[in-house]
């Protein structure tokens, strides 16, 4: 086995995530900055591991005041927690190509066990090196995370999901 390290491009990676709005659609938004690496062969990817971080300030759901109130003391409180980490624990592989990337997750000051459900998409030779790709999902109860503000419906039901999906589709560079 060859352990090497592999980090994640910026330019050919997305992190991606959605909530229930209202109780009848769905808000969409993404983060815009982080850095992560993998330390292993991505082609014996049960011995890898993967750290992750993500800049809460970054946040964009398209739409300003949103964002703003994303980024208050309400949910990810940016000035006191600037950052988002995953550190993968274990990965093990479900089927050909297939891996369950079980790690912790800390969201503010909250850490809890995640389970990334993922797909290696390839590997291919690029321009300096080899190339990973990879598309990995899942999903987290955001109050589990201290990430608790709510608004109740006049209507029944309240303003903001509980369950939070999470999708990363990532290229990671050969060093």
């Amino acid at each position: 086995m060859t352990m090497t390290k592999w980090v994640i491009d910026p330019a050919h990676t997305s992190v991606d995530f959605s909530v229930r709005h209202l109780m009848i659609s769905k808000v969409r938004g993404q983060f815009n900055e982080f850095q992560g690496e993998i330390d292993g062969d991505v082609e014996d990817f049960e011995n890898a591991t993967i750290h992750f971080t993500i800049e809460t300030d970054s946040i964009n759901t398209n739409q300003e005041q949103r964002d703003g109130h994303l980024k208050s003391a309400d949910f990810f409180d940016v000035e006191k927690y600037p950052q988002i980490t995953f550190k993968s624990t274990t990965i093990e592989q479900t089927k050909s190509n297939h891996f369950n990337i079980i790690g912790e997750m800390t969201i503010k000051d909250v850490t809890g066990k995640v389970t990334f459900h993922a797909v290696r998409e390839g590997v291919a030779q690029g321009e300096n090196g080899r190339i990973a790709g990879f598309h990995a999902s899942t999903e987290i109860n955001r109050q589990d995370y201290g990430l608790t503000w709510q608004q109740a419906l006049e209507t029944g039901g309240v303003m903001v999901g509980n369950t939070v999906s999470i999708s990363v589709d990532f290229e990671a560079q050969e060093q």
